[in-house]
């Protein structure tokens, strides 16, 4: 069993209510990695970097079980960079800054050994993107899970339906949800998002939890209530990392084993909320997942009257 990533690594500024933390690192693949890697230990990554981008945050990925082969190093060249300032509710934000730099002309590269891996995370990139590494792959993985957000819904909603109908779980939250399938109910939005190709979809809520859908099958997990979130950057992303891990690490796609992934995920978000950037993610141990996990199990765990 082998774990593809295809994602951005970058910096991030990040202000919320409770401070800032500038250029610290950040990125799909960075953060679904380091989420992954709590489960699941062979995990190659596909993404492209800057010559400013750290030795020492590639060497403790691979630490952890990543395979960086599939990293370009852009000599002479700027990582990916984006500045954001979260609103008091830590929903909503203002972008305040972009730089593609190398991010803007990514052509993705699968190394050969990478092209039969069972499992295939595709991060938040351009549909253009993403679809090349598809068209890379030797065999078609086991499973395949996209995230995607509104940008590409505005800007390439025709090469976002192409990559759709090749995927099988699709991760966005309820407003793209409902961008993507013209309706406000999330079962009717779930229904016209399985038509497009999809078999499963998840749709993140933020503090509200997540739900999975299959067909007329439906599963909700809270989110955990937390006492501080610091910076919800990267949440989805640790989200759709401890998912695909856990998927990974069971060998199991049936539904009654995705809502197990929903909750490992979510448990590996509500870790990293609490701190900026991948602080804290970075900082936990196996035991802290399970014991977080238990706490989960907790709250959804009720007697029927």
């Amino acid at each position: 069993m082998s774990l593809l990533v295809v994602g951005s690594m970058a910096f991030d500024d990040i202000e919320t209510p409770f401070g800032r933390a500038e250029k610290i690192i950040g990125g799909a693949a960075t953060y679904i990695a380091w989420a992954s890697s709590y489960f699941y230990k062979d995990i190659n990554i596909v993404s492209v970097v800057g010559e400013d981008f750290p030795a020492s945050e590639m060497d403790a990925l691979r630490e952890k079980g990543a395979n960086l082969d599939g990293v370009q190093i852009k000599e002479g060249e700027k990582s990916f960079f984006w500045a954001g300032r979260y609103h008091n509710d830590m929903n909503s934000r203002d972008t305040l800054v972009t730089d593609l730099n190398v991010l803007a002309d990514f052509d993705p590269i699968v190394p050969e050994a990478y092209k039969n891996s069972d499992y295939l995370m595709l991060g938040n990139l351009s549909p253009e993107v993403q679809m090349k590494v598809l068209d890379q792959m030797t065999t078609r993985p086991k499973l395949v899970v996209m995230d995607t957000m509104n940008f590409w819904m505005d800007i390439a909603l025709d090469d976002l339906k192409a990559v759709l109908k090749k995927i099988d779980v699709l991760t966005i939250n309820d407003e793209e949800a409902r961008q993507l399938s013209g309706e406000y109910s999330l079962v009717k939005a779930a229904e016209k998002i399985h038509a497009m190709g999809p078999k499963f979809l998840v749709i993140k809520k933020g503090e509200h939890g997540a739900l999975l859908f299959e067909g007329k099958n439906m599963f909700y997990t809270p989110a955990l209530p937390l006492e501080v979130v610091f910076d919800p950057t990267g949440a989805g992303d640790s989200f759709a990392g401890g998912f695909i891990g856990y998927l990974a690490k069971t060998n199991d796609t049936s539904f009654e084993n995705m809502k197990r992934a929903v909750v490992y995920g979510s448990a590996i978000a509500s870790f990293c909320v609490e701190k900026f950037g991948t602080e804290k993610i970075k900082s936990i141990t196996t035991e802290d997942v399970h014991a977080r996990i238990a706490e989960f199990v907790k709250l959804m765990t009720f007697s029927s009257i």
